[in-house]
């Protein structure tokens, strides 16, 4: 019987790394796909392409507000002066300059992107606003945001999770950079409403965001706010 405690400890230690899933085990390829998606798919759902820097101007579009509600978004995420944020996929940094504004001048935020083509275009925009200082540009990969570690009390992604080439790789890489009770912050168009006129390989219900999230052990849903027109808005927090 005094061996009982170290064979459970022992059982406590190895049990989350049996837990995790193997990477590899997590993507299918397919021939038959939407012409929209590349081909590759992640737990049964298929991953968007990329947008190129060259689509920039559908990001600045002048209705974006009125049909996203981009301030409500804001509202919703109560950002606190001081906060480090991220806005990952930050794309021209529609999102960027509005996040810096509401975290001040002894706030961080950091906007990663794959392309350095749409950081260039960002870091403009930044210095159009009068923000440059307080946003710190970052090239990530498909597999890794290259972001400090434990640095973030929020990140935010819009439209952007369902194109990532790598989701398992790159949610493992934001949790590292999340602090503690941190939030990583997903906001989709909602595949559920059929009248969102969106590319279906661009939307995501909040049960598939929930099944393919929920692969990380170190995160949990928090809340799913509906506030918006057309997106969800679905809170995980770093435990």
């Amino acid at each position: 019987m005094k061996f009982l405690p170290l064979l459970l400890l022992a059982a406590v230690a190895v049990s989350p790394l049996v837990a995790q899933p193997k990477p590899e085990t997590l993507y299918e390829t397919r021939e038959e796909h939407d012409p929209n998606g590349i081909g590759v798919f992640f737990m049964g759902r298929e991953i968007a392409r990329v947008m190129g820097h060259p689509a920039w101007p559908w990001l600045e579009r002048p209705e974006r507000e009125e049909e996203e509600g981009s301030d409500r978004l804001l509202e919703a995420l109560q950002i606190q002066p001081g906060e480090v944020l991220a806005d990952v996929g930050a794309g021209s940094g529609y999102y960027s300059w509005r996040m810096a504004r509401r975290t001040g001048e002894t706030g961080r935020v950091y906007a990663v992107d794959i392309q350095q083509e749409m950081l260039d275009l960002l870091m403009k925009n930044m210095a159009k606003r009068r923000v440059d200082k307080q946003v710190e540009p970052i090239l990530g990969t498909t597999t890794d945001p290259n972001l400090p570690a434990a640095s973030c009390d929020l990140m935010l992604l819009v439209d952007v999770y369902h194109e990532f080439d790598r989701p398992f790789e790159m949610v493992s890489g934001m949790i590292q950079a999340l602090k503690r009770g941190g939030r990583l912050v997903l906001v989709e168009f909602r595949k559920e409403d059929p009248k969102v006129a969106i590319k279906e390989v661009h939307k995501m219900s909040e049960a598939q965001l929930k099944t393919e999230l929920g692969l990380h052990p170190q995160l949990e849903h928090s809340q799913t706010i509906g506030t918006l027109p057309q997106q969800h808005i679905v809170v995980f927090r770093k435990k």
